[in-house]
Protein backbone atom coordinates (compact mmCIF):
# COMPACT_ATOMS: atom_id res chain seq x y z
CA UNK A 1 0.00 0.00 0.00
CA UNK A 2 1.20 3.27 -0.80
CA UNK A 3 2.29 5.73 2.08
CA UNK A 4 -0.14 8.69 2.67
CA UNK A 5 -0.01 11.84 0.10
CA UNK A 6 -1.73 15.04 -1.33
CA UNK A 7 -1.95 16.66 -4.95
CA UNK A 8 -3.76 19.82 -5.50
CA UNK A 9 -6.07 19.47 -8.21
CA UNK A 10 -9.67 20.29 -9.43
CA UNK A 11 -12.18 17.25 -8.42
CA UNK A 12 -15.04 17.03 -11.36
CA UNK A 13 -18.18 15.81 -10.06
CA UNK A 14 -19.98 13.90 -13.08
CA UNK A 15 -22.65 12.05 -11.22
CA UNK A 16 -22.21 9.20 -10.45
CA UNK A 17 -18.60 9.27 -10.15
CA UNK A 18 -15.88 11.43 -9.76
CA UNK A 19 -12.26 13.07 -12.14
CA UNK A 20 -9.75 14.22 -10.54
CA UNK A 21 -7.23 16.53 -12.52
CA UNK A 22 -3.87 17.84 -10.90
CA UNK A 23 -3.57 21.60 -10.89
CA UNK A 24 -0.53 21.35 -12.97
CA UNK A 25 -1.26 23.26 -16.41
CA UNK A 26 -2.73 26.47 -16.22
CA UNK A 27 -4.77 26.37 -19.69
CA UNK A 28 -4.77 23.01 -21.60
CA UNK A 29 -6.57 22.69 -24.18
CA UNK A 30 -6.20 18.80 -24.13
CA UNK A 31 -6.70 15.91 -21.33
CA UNK A 32 -5.98 12.03 -20.70
CA UNK A 33 -8.83 10.59 -19.18
CA UNK A 34 -6.65 7.81 -17.07
CA UNK A 35 -8.87 4.72 -16.15
CA UNK A 36 -7.41 2.45 -13.39
CA UNK A 37 -7.48 -1.25 -13.10
CA UNK A 38 -9.19 -3.69 -10.78
CA UNK A 39 -9.06 -2.41 -7.28
CA UNK A 40 -7.48 0.75 -7.75
CA UNK A 41 -8.58 4.18 -6.77
CA UNK A 42 -6.55 7.49 -6.47
CA UNK A 43 -3.11 7.64 -5.87
CA UNK A 44 -3.06 3.34 -5.66
CA UNK A 45 -1.25 3.69 -8.73
CA UNK A 46 1.40 6.57 -8.55
CA UNK A 47 2.57 7.14 -11.99
CA UNK A 48 -0.23 8.98 -13.61
CA UNK A 49 0.83 12.17 -11.38
CA UNK A 50 4.30 11.50 -13.15
CA UNK A 51 2.67 12.00 -16.43
CA UNK A 52 0.62 14.72 -15.39
CA UNK A 53 3.81 16.55 -14.37
CA UNK A 54 5.21 15.63 -17.65
CA UNK A 55 2.69 16.62 -20.13
CA UNK A 56 3.43 19.76 -22.21
CA UNK A 57 1.04 23.12 -21.50
CA UNK A 58 -1.43 22.53 -23.93
CA UNK A 59 -2.41 18.51 -22.00
CA UNK A 60 -3.73 17.46 -18.65
CA UNK A 61 -4.61 14.77 -16.99
CA UNK A 62 -7.29 13.41 -15.32
CA UNK A 63 -8.03 10.15 -13.73
CA UNK A 64 -11.18 8.45 -13.67
CA UNK A 65 -12.91 7.01 -10.38
CA UNK A 66 -15.64 5.34 -11.86
CA UNK A 67 -18.72 3.67 -10.09
CA UNK A 68 -17.10 0.83 -11.10
CA UNK A 69 -13.89 1.50 -9.25
CA UNK A 70 -11.77 0.51 -5.88
CA UNK A 71 -13.54 -3.03 -4.04
CA UNK A 72 -16.90 -2.40 -6.94
CA UNK A 73 -15.48 -4.12 -9.73
CA UNK A 74 -16.86 -7.26 -8.91
CA UNK A 75 -20.19 -5.56 -9.78
CA UNK A 76 -19.75 -3.65 -12.79
CA UNK A 77 -19.58 -4.21 -16.44
CA UNK A 78 -17.44 -2.92 -19.13
CA UNK A 79 -20.82 -1.18 -20.86
CA UNK A 80 -21.63 0.22 -17.70
CA UNK A 81 -18.31 1.26 -16.93
CA UNK A 82 -18.31 2.63 -21.14
CA UNK A 83 -21.55 4.24 -20.10
CA UNK A 84 -19.67 6.30 -17.26
CA UNK A 85 -16.82 6.85 -19.98
CA UNK A 86 -18.70 8.17 -22.65
CA UNK A 87 -20.65 10.43 -20.20
CA UNK A 88 -16.78 11.50 -18.72
CA UNK A 89 -15.87 12.55 -22.44
CA UNK A 90 -18.89 14.00 -23.56
CA UNK A 91 -18.17 16.63 -20.04
CA UNK A 92 -14.64 17.35 -21.07
CA UNK A 93 -15.59 18.07 -24.30
CA UNK A 94 -18.05 20.78 -23.45
CA UNK A 95 -15.23 22.25 -21.22
CA UNK A 96 -12.84 22.09 -23.82
CA UNK A 97 -14.97 22.60 -27.32
CA UNK A 98 -11.38 22.47 -29.30
CA UNK A 99 -9.41 19.71 -27.91
CA UNK A 100 -8.36 16.51 -28.04
CA UNK A 101 -9.47 13.54 -26.01
CA UNK A 102 -7.41 10.47 -25.08
CA UNK A 103 -8.60 7.44 -23.32
CA UNK A 104 -5.96 5.17 -21.64
CA UNK A 105 -6.03 2.54 -19.47
CA UNK A 106 -4.00 0.62 -17.17
CA UNK A 107 -4.62 -3.02 -16.62
CA UNK A 108 -8.53 -4.23 -16.79
CA UNK A 109 -8.96 -0.38 -17.67
CA UNK A 110 -7.94 -1.51 -21.10
CA UNK A 111 -10.79 -3.40 -21.60
CA UNK A 112 -12.68 -0.47 -21.00
CA UNK A 113 -10.47 1.27 -23.27
CA UNK A 114 -11.01 -0.80 -26.22
CA UNK A 115 -14.31 -1.93 -25.63
CA UNK A 116 -15.09 1.52 -25.93
CA UNK A 117 -13.48 1.92 -29.25
CA UNK A 118 -14.17 -1.39 -30.86
CA UNK A 119 -17.55 -2.97 -29.27
CA UNK A 120 -21.18 -1.51 -30.63
CA UNK A 121 -22.96 1.07 -28.78
CA UNK A 122 -26.42 0.02 -27.24
CA UNK A 123 -29.44 0.62 -29.76
CA UNK A 124 -30.74 4.03 -29.89
CA UNK A 125 -27.26 5.22 -27.94
CA UNK A 126 -24.00 6.78 -29.27
CA UNK A 127 -20.37 7.15 -27.79
CA UNK A 128 -18.72 10.44 -27.87
CA UNK A 129 -15.64 10.26 -30.02
CA UNK A 130 -12.11 10.37 -29.01
CA UNK A 131 -9.29 11.10 -30.46
CA UNK A 132 -7.08 8.24 -29.57
CA UNK A 133 -6.66 5.62 -26.80
CA UNK A 134 -3.38 3.87 -24.97
CA UNK A 135 -3.55 0.74 -23.31
CA UNK A 136 -1.19 0.61 -20.58
CA UNK A 137 -0.64 -2.95 -18.93
CA UNK A 138 -3.42 -4.71 -21.34
CA UNK A 139 -3.07 -8.16 -19.62
CA UNK A 140 -5.36 -11.02 -19.58
CA UNK A 141 -7.07 -11.28 -16.18
CA UNK A 142 -7.87 -14.96 -16.60
CA UNK A 143 -4.26 -15.68 -17.45
CA UNK A 144 -3.72 -14.15 -14.01
CA UNK A 145 -5.95 -16.17 -12.37
CA UNK A 146 -4.51 -19.31 -13.52
CA UNK A 147 -1.47 -18.85 -12.08
CA UNK A 148 -1.85 -17.48 -9.08
CA UNK A 149 -4.99 -19.83 -8.31
CA UNK A 150 -4.73 -23.33 -7.71
CA UNK A 151 -6.46 -25.06 -10.54
CA UNK A 152 -8.88 -27.13 -8.30
CA UNK A 153 -10.39 -23.46 -6.91
CA UNK A 154 -10.48 -21.85 -10.04
CA UNK A 155 -12.03 -24.71 -11.95
CA UNK A 156 -14.64 -24.96 -8.63
CA UNK A 157 -15.17 -20.97 -8.70
CA UNK A 158 -15.63 -21.50 -12.31
CA UNK A 159 -18.52 -24.01 -12.08
CA UNK A 160 -20.47 -22.11 -8.78
CA UNK A 161 -20.43 -18.87 -10.90
CA UNK A 162 -22.24 -21.06 -14.28
CA UNK A 163 -24.81 -22.76 -11.91
CA UNK A 164 -25.98 -19.26 -10.61
CA UNK A 165 -26.17 -18.10 -13.94
CA UNK A 166 -27.50 -20.75 -15.43
CA UNK A 167 -30.17 -20.58 -12.02
CA UNK A 168 -31.05 -16.57 -13.36
CA UNK A 169 -28.72 -15.82 -10.15
CA UNK A 170 -25.93 -14.24 -12.81
CA UNK A 171 -25.42 -10.83 -10.56
CA UNK A 172 -25.72 -12.55 -6.96
CA UNK A 173 -22.40 -12.42 -5.32
CA UNK A 174 -20.54 -15.46 -4.54
CA UNK A 175 -19.11 -16.89 -1.95
CA UNK A 176 -16.06 -14.90 -1.14
CA UNK A 177 -14.42 -18.41 -0.02
CA UNK A 178 -15.34 -19.91 -3.41
CA UNK A 179 -13.48 -17.08 -4.84
CA UNK A 180 -10.85 -16.17 -2.45
CA UNK A 181 -10.04 -12.82 -4.40
CA UNK A 182 -9.77 -9.75 -2.56
CA UNK A 183 -12.18 -8.53 0.40
CA UNK A 184 -15.17 -7.32 -2.20
CA UNK A 185 -18.35 -8.30 -3.70
CA UNK A 186 -18.20 -10.65 -7.12
CA UNK A 187 -21.05 -11.42 -9.06
CA UNK A 188 -20.95 -14.85 -10.91
CA UNK A 189 -21.58 -12.74 -13.95
CA UNK A 190 -18.54 -10.81 -13.50
CA UNK A 191 -16.45 -13.37 -12.46
CA UNK A 192 -16.87 -15.38 -15.73
CA UNK A 193 -16.53 -12.72 -17.73
CA UNK A 194 -12.97 -12.35 -15.91
CA UNK A 195 -11.82 -15.38 -15.62
CA UNK A 196 -13.67 -16.64 -18.78
CA UNK A 197 -13.22 -20.93 -18.92
CA UNK A 198 -14.98 -21.30 -22.30
CA UNK A 199 -12.41 -18.30 -23.36
CA UNK A 200 -15.63 -15.90 -24.67
CA UNK A 201 -15.67 -13.33 -21.46
CA UNK A 202 -16.62 -10.15 -22.17
CA UNK A 203 -13.38 -9.04 -20.06
CA UNK A 204 -11.05 -11.65 -21.92
CA UNK A 205 -9.20 -9.26 -24.75
CA UNK A 206 -5.61 -9.63 -23.86
CA UNK A 207 -5.32 -13.75 -23.26
CA UNK A 208 -2.04 -15.08 -25.18
CA UNK A 209 -4.11 -17.89 -26.60
CA UNK A 210 -6.84 -16.06 -28.22
CA UNK A 211 -7.32 -17.27 -32.37
CA UNK A 212 -7.34 -14.31 -35.01
CA UNK A 213 -10.74 -14.20 -35.07
CA UNK A 214 -11.67 -12.89 -31.96
CA UNK A 215 -8.53 -10.42 -31.86
CA UNK A 216 -10.26 -9.37 -35.54
CA UNK A 217 -13.20 -8.21 -33.56
CA UNK A 218 -11.42 -6.51 -31.61
CA UNK A 219 -8.06 -4.85 -32.67
CA UNK A 220 -9.39 -5.27 -36.34
CA UNK A 221 -11.98 -2.89 -35.27
CA UNK A 222 -10.04 -0.46 -34.74
CA UNK A 223 -10.44 2.40 -37.35
CA UNK A 224 -7.45 5.65 -38.46
CA UNK A 225 -9.62 7.49 -36.08
CA UNK A 226 -8.82 6.29 -32.80
CA UNK A 227 -4.55 6.35 -33.12
CA UNK A 228 -3.24 3.31 -30.75
CA UNK A 229 -0.34 3.35 -28.20
CA UNK A 230 0.57 0.15 -26.29
CA UNK A 231 3.00 0.23 -23.91
CA UNK A 232 3.55 -3.41 -22.10
CA UNK A 233 5.95 -4.02 -19.17
CA UNK A 234 8.80 -6.01 -19.91
CA UNK A 235 8.78 -7.55 -16.52
CA UNK A 236 4.83 -7.23 -16.25
CA UNK A 237 4.80 -9.66 -12.91
CA UNK A 238 0.71 -10.51 -13.61
CA UNK A 239 1.73 -12.31 -17.12
CA UNK A 240 2.75 -15.81 -17.43
CA UNK A 241 5.87 -16.82 -18.05
CA UNK A 242 5.42 -18.99 -20.53
CA UNK A 243 3.41 -15.77 -22.53
CA UNK A 244 5.64 -14.10 -25.05
CA UNK A 245 4.95 -10.96 -24.70
CA UNK A 246 6.56 -9.71 -27.63
CA UNK A 247 5.29 -11.42 -29.85
CA UNK A 248 1.84 -11.17 -28.86
CA UNK A 249 2.30 -7.64 -29.08
CA UNK A 250 3.34 -7.07 -32.89
CA UNK A 251 0.33 -9.35 -33.30
CA UNK A 252 -1.89 -7.67 -32.07
CA UNK A 253 -0.33 -5.02 -33.89
CA UNK A 254 -0.49 -6.33 -37.18
CA UNK A 255 -3.94 -7.39 -36.99
CA UNK A 256 -4.95 -4.06 -36.51
CA UNK A 257 -2.94 -2.59 -39.06
CA UNK A 258 -3.84 -4.91 -41.54
CA UNK A 259 -7.67 -3.38 -41.25
CA UNK A 260 -6.20 0.23 -41.34
CA UNK A 261 -5.59 1.28 -37.87
CA UNK A 262 -2.94 3.97 -36.82
CA UNK A 263 -0.57 2.27 -34.71
CA UNK A 264 2.06 4.46 -32.87
CA UNK A 265 5.30 2.01 -33.70
CA UNK A 266 6.43 2.70 -30.12
CA UNK A 267 4.11 -0.08 -29.34
CA UNK A 268 6.10 -3.27 -30.52
CA UNK A 269 8.84 -2.26 -28.07
CA UNK A 270 8.11 -3.44 -24.50
CA UNK A 271 9.04 -0.89 -21.97
CA UNK A 272 12.21 -1.82 -20.51
CA UNK A 273 12.19 -2.91 -16.97
CA UNK A 274 8.56 -2.27 -16.66
CA UNK A 275 6.17 -3.83 -13.71
CA UNK A 276 2.59 -4.00 -13.78
CA UNK A 277 2.08 -0.52 -12.31
CA UNK A 278 5.40 1.13 -12.06
CA UNK A 279 4.73 1.48 -8.39
CA UNK A 280 8.31 -0.05 -7.89
CA UNK A 281 10.05 0.22 -10.42
CA UNK A 282 12.97 3.03 -10.68
CA UNK A 283 11.89 6.96 -12.16
CA UNK A 284 13.50 5.79 -15.60
CA UNK A 285 10.92 3.90 -16.36
CA UNK A 286 7.76 5.70 -15.50
CA UNK A 287 10.52 8.63 -17.30
CA UNK A 288 10.20 6.29 -20.10
CA UNK A 289 6.91 5.77 -19.91
CA UNK A 290 6.37 9.75 -20.18
CA UNK A 291 8.48 10.13 -22.97
CA UNK A 292 6.54 7.60 -24.93
CA UNK A 293 3.34 9.23 -24.35
CA UNK A 294 4.28 12.60 -25.08
CA UNK A 295 5.30 11.46 -28.46
CA UNK A 296 1.96 9.65 -29.26
CA UNK A 297 0.00 12.60 -27.80
CA UNK A 298 2.65 14.96 -30.00
CA UNK A 299 1.56 12.80 -33.37
CA UNK A 300 -2.28 12.89 -32.30
CA UNK A 301 -2.77 16.82 -31.62
CA UNK A 302 -0.70 17.51 -34.77
CA UNK A 303 -3.32 14.88 -36.50
CA UNK A 304 -1.11 13.08 -38.13
CA UNK A 305 -1.74 10.55 -40.28
CA UNK A 306 1.13 8.46 -40.65
CA UNK A 307 2.61 7.17 -36.92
Amino acid sequence: MPPPSQTTGVLHHIPPFTAFEPSIQANPTNIILWIGGLFDTYHSTRYPYTLASSLPPSWSLAQLLLSSSGLQWGVGSLDKDVAEISKAVAYFRNLKPNGKIIVMGHSTGCQDAIHYVTSAAPEGQQRAEIDGFILQAPVSDREAMVSLMPKEKYNAANKLAQEYVDSGKGEDVLPGASIDFGSCPVSARRWLSLASPDGKGQDDYFSSDLPDERLKASFGKITPKTPLLILYGEKDESVPAHVNKEAMVKRWVKIAEDAGAKVDPQSTRLLDGASHNLNKDPESVAQALCSRVNRFLDLVEKHSTKL
